[in-house]
């Protein structure tokens, strides 16, 4: 019987131990300060929720003027964002982080100044177009580290800075709420915004001496070192298939790029409103002190640190990541409706918002390693960009909508209604519209290109 030679595996795609020592190099050279950067920014995104305790009462603005105030902080997204990551693409990390940071900071910092509801639109919205591009842009750049085998677990270890942000930021806001109200002849909520936009400014500051744009760049790697990576990040790209210059208009006629944008503006819809409504809920619980709602927020942030970890290796152990992103919104929504369920019993539903929490956070890691994967490496700054500009919508339209509902029936939980419905929309649509395979070749790559990891 006559035997069939089996084709060797490509050693050059595999992972050595030397692949594994610069890849821990590159994590420990880049990674923190951008982690600090990421936290800083959620705890600026959901502080707002926090001072709403006591702006409410203090300025007499209702469920509906912070809705607002909230969303409207995402039209300036829409606005900047995409410019934003074209200018990264072109200029290089450092120079787009240093103005998108050092800039929102201030703004941040400017909410303790204002008085009127539309004092409030106008920086909300400033605050909104500095901070666009970060996210999407740091999303890129790590596309310029990290080949599509690490890309699950680096991007789920780099979004561990929201839950850890909102561990610290429950307890933090509520205690400057609480302790330092009246400091200085400033109240709680005014030194809450100025504690908390200032970090931004400096760390901007921090990467752009610190930050490395490209790896060629890294004088912080051997030559060796730098050719073995742009030999991963190389066999990326043939796999993706980049064969066209990427434009706006390509990625605009690109229904992937639709599918995952549509994908995200439902997904982050439902997210932010969990997050922005999270204090009102704890104190609708019958919890009125602002320190003890912050603590209570901290048990749900935990559980989601863990989860991440869990969700990034296993979606990067079974190269799969649309189950991933269905099962962590799910398990969310699932949570949600336990709470529901569990009116009166505070243990029960504090043990649920553990369970809805994580996949808020989750869901966001698994589609955007999905989508840098399957996106064209050159119309990745594009694409990336438009998937979290016209996604972030949903994160303007939630809070208006929950925020009215709220108001209308004077019961916070109405929110978590909302929550679950585009949940389970968007867990359908991805299923429906996003293939499990890009192709079968590229499956093949993927399967080689992991091996001994």
């Amino acid at each position: 019987m006559t035997s069939v030679a089996t084709p060797a595996p490509d050693q050059s795609l595999s992972e050595s131990a030397a692949d594994k020592a610069m890849f821990s190099t590159i994590v420990w050279r880049l990674m923190p300060l951008l982690f600090l950067a990421y936290g800083v920014n959620y705890i600026d995104r959901i502080n707002i929720g926090f001072a709403k305790l006591q702006m409410a009462q203090r300025l007499g603005w209702g469920d509906t003027v912070f809705g607002i105030g909230a969303g409207i902080f995402f039209i300036g997204y829409l606005v900047f964002e995409i410019p934003s990551n074209l200018l990264l693409d072109r200029i290089g990390a450092r120079k787009t982080l240093l103005r998108i940071m050092f800039c929102w900071g201030i703004a941040e910092s400017a909410l303790m100044l204002v008085r009127t509801p539309l004092q409030f639109y106008v920086v909300r919205f400033v605050l909104g177009s500095f901070e666009a591009g970060f996210f999407p842009g740091v999303m890129l750049y790590l596309t310029y580290w990290f080949p599509v085998a690490r890309r699950g677990r680096i991007i789920s270890k780099f979004m561990i800075a929201m839950p850890i942000a909102g561990i610290l930021a429950g307890p933090t806001s509520g205690a400057t709420l609480k302790f330092l109200d009246g400091f200085g002849g400033w109240q709680g909520w005014q030194l809450m915004f100025l504690v908390q936009g200032v970090p931004a400014s400096i760390l901007g500051v921090l990467i752009f001496f610190f930050l490395t744009d490209r790896p060629e760049q890294a004088r912080w790697l051997s030559p060796a070192q730098k050719q073995r990576l742009l030999e991963l990040l190389g066999a990326d790209r043939a796999d993706a298939g980049a064969t066209a210059h990427g434009s706006l208009l390509r990625v605009l006629r690109d229904p992937l790029v639709w599918a995952f944008t549509i994908t995200y503006f439902l997904s982050l819809g439902g997210s932010y409103t969990l997050a922005f409504m999270l204090p009102s809920i704890v104190r609708s619980w019958g919890i009125p002190d602002p320190f003890t709602v912050g603590l209570c927020s901290v048990i749900p942030y935990v559980v989601t640190v863990i989860a991440l970890i869990v969700f990034g290796s296993s979606s990067d152990h079974f190269r799969e990541r649309r189950w991933h992103f269905a099962s962590s919104l799910l398990i969310s929504a699932g949570g949600a409706v336990l709470i529901l369920l569990a009116q009166g019993h505070v243990i029960v539903q504090l043990a649920a918002l553990s369970a809805a929490v994580p996949g808020t956070i989750v869901n966001a890691a698994m589609l955007f390693a999905l989508a840098t994967e399957r996106l064209p490496k050159r119309d990745a700054a594009a694409g990336i960009a438009m998937i979290s500009c016209f996604g972030n919508l949903g994160s303007a339209v939630a809070p208006v909508i929950t925020g009215r509902l709220v108001e209308s029936t004077g019961k916070p939980m109405m929110s978590l209604y909302f929550m679950i419905a585009v949940y389970l929309i968007a867990v359908i649509w991805l299923l429906l519209r996003v293939p499990a395979r890009a192709t079968a070749a590229s499956g093949e790559v993927h399967r080689r290109g992991t091996a001994g990891i």
